[in-house]
C-alpha cells in the first residue's frame, strides 16, 4: 500500500509549466472474445496487417498498469454507470522493465477516447509509491502538476495492477490501430509495482479483449477483418474486472 503523501511545499511558476498539448479524441470499439474467436482473428489480422514494431518477433508485449482512484472509487463507479465525461490516471510499463515508465491519463467524451502521457524514471515511481510526491508540483510537465494536485486534492491512491499480454497490428488509413489482450491477471501487491517476481493472478476466465481504435473513419478492410458472426460491441474495462479481486 502507498506510504502516506509527504507534504512538502514546492513552488513553481506559471512561466514553468509546459502545457498539455491538444489531444486526438479516437472512437474505440472493444469486444470480449473467446479462444476460438481469437484464433480466428489473429491469424486473420496477421496475413493482413503489420505488428506494431515495438512487440516481440511474435507480434506481442506485455503491458503491466498501476491504476489510481479516490477513496470512493470514482473512476470505477463512472465507469460502470456509464458516465460519459470521465477520466483515470495509471502508471504503465512494458515487459517488465523499468526502463520505459509513463504515466498516463486516459479520458472519454461522450463515447470518443483520448490518452495524455508523460515520461517517468523508475527513482520516481518509487518515490510516488512511498508517498514522496513533491516532485511532480516541481516538474514543467502540466500533467504531472495536475496529477500532483489530484494526489492532493482527490486522495488518489494505488487500486490495481493491471497485466496482459497484447498482440498490436496497425493500418495507416485511419489511423487504425487493433488489438488483442490476453491472459488478464492482477497484480497482488499494490505499492510492489516494479517487482518482477510479483506475483499475479489469473482473471481472464479463457477471454481475451479485441479493441479497435481509429480516427474518423473505420476502413472498411478493417471492418471485415474483425468481424466474428454474433459479436457485437460491448462495454469492457480491464481494470474494473481486476478490481472485484481486491
Amino acid at each position: 500500500m502507498m506510504t502516506p503523501i509527504t507534504m512538502t511545499p514546492i513552488m513553481t511558476t506559471p512561466t514553468m509549466i509546459k502545457e498539455k498539448p491538444a489531444v486526438k479524441l479516437r472512437h474505440e470499439l472493444k469486444h470480449i472474445i473467446n479462444l476460438r474467436d481469437d484464433m480466428i482473428l489473429s491469424a486473420r489480422l496477421r496475413k493482413l496487417f503489420p505488428h506494431d514494431k515495438n512487440a516481440d518477433s511474435h507480434g506481442i508485449y506485455r503491458v503491466s498498469s498501476l491504476y489510481f482512484d479516490t477513496p470512493y472509487d470514482k473512476a470505477l463507479r463512472q465507469k460502470i454507470d456509464g458516465v460519459n465525461s470521465r477520466e483515470k490516471f495509471r502508471i504503465r510499463c512494458y515487459n517488465g522493465s523499468p526502463s520505459f515508465i509513463r504515466l498516463e491519463k486516459k479520458i472519454k467524451i461522450n463515447g470518443l477516447c483520448g490518452k495524455y502521457s508523460a515520461r517517468l524514471s523508475e527513482e520516481q515511481v518509487r518515490k510516488l509509491l512511498c508517498g514522496d510526491i513533491g516532485f511532480l508540483a516541481g516538474s514543467e510537465d502540466a500533467l504531472l502538476i495536475e496529477f500532483y494536485s489530484k494526489l492532493r486534492g482527490q486522495l488518489l491512491t494505488p487500486k490495481t495492477i493491471v497485466t496482459y499480454d497484447r498482440e498490436a497490428f496497425l493500418y495507416e488509413p485511419g489511423n487504425v490501430r487493433i488489438t488483442i489482450d490476453r491472459n488478464l491477471r492482477t497484480g497482488l501487491g499494490r505499492g510492489d509495482f516494479l517487482n518482477p517476481r510479483l506475483y499475479h493472478a489469473d482473471v481472464s476466465e479463457q477471454l481475451a479483449v479485441l479493441e479497435v481504435k481509429y480516427d474518423e473513419f473505420l476502413p472498411e478492410l478493417v471492418r471485415m477483418a474483425v468481424r466474428l458472426p454474433d459479436r457485437r460491441a460491448s462495454a469492457c474495462s480491464k481494470y474494473a474486472v481486476c478490481r472485484r479481486y481486491d
